[in-house]
């Protein structure tokens, strides 16, 4: 084993789990990451309370309509991401993976991927058809994964993302169909 392997494990947040310790470390992560500049949709990084009520409307909704996702390394919260069905009625066969975060100490580790691949078959169980995803086009490394996971691009919205007055970024949009075999 590389001293880079992690053991990482993976697995569905439920209302049992969720616990203050749980929402603070996610709300750290998460503030960190964009006081960094990582793009996860927020300009600033976001307060404890705002976090805290993302994650418990995620957990308090059926596992048919959202699925929130951890990954931890040891006690360490190393990331999250999730997954929400959309909610007009002639797109509710299809979810959108709306958040994947990953501390920057555990990153190029394989969280991310393990994240995408849990939140993927969580999808699939739940019935979801297609899952769809968004990034900032100046995010490589996300293009990479999810290319990698079997998304693949379906649209391109040029300059769309404006994080600030100065800066504009595409916004990249991927599919990845469920119905298809594996």
């Amino acid at each position: 084993m590389s001293s880079n392997a992690l053991a990482i494990r993976c697995h569905v947040l439920e209302s049992a789990d969720l616990t203050t310790d749980l929402t603070d470390a996610a709300a750290l992560l998460l503030q960190r990451l964009v006081a960094d500049g990582a793009a996860l949709g927020w300009t600033a990084p976001p307060g404890r309370a705002e976090v805290a009520d993302l994650l418990w409307e995620l957990v308090d909704d059926s596992p048919q309509d959202a699925s929130l996702v951890v990954a931890m390394v040891g006690d360490d919260l190393a990331g999250f991401g999730f997954w929400r069905r959309y909610i007009r009625p002639t797109y509710r066969p299809h979810a959108d993976l709306e958040k994947l975060a990953v501390a920057k100490e555990f990153q190029r580790r394989g969280i991310a991927r393990a994240l995408v691949t849990e939140l993927a078959r969580t999808a699939r169980e739940a019935g979801v058809e297609m899952l769809t995803l968004d990034f900032r086009g100046d995010n490589e490394g996300a293009e990479r994964l999810y290319l990698s996971c079997g998304f693949r691009e379906y649209g391109r919205l040029e300059e769309f993302v404006a994080p600030d007055a100065e800066h504009r970024y595409d916004r990249v949009l991927h599919v990845l169909d469920l119905r298809e075999a594996d």
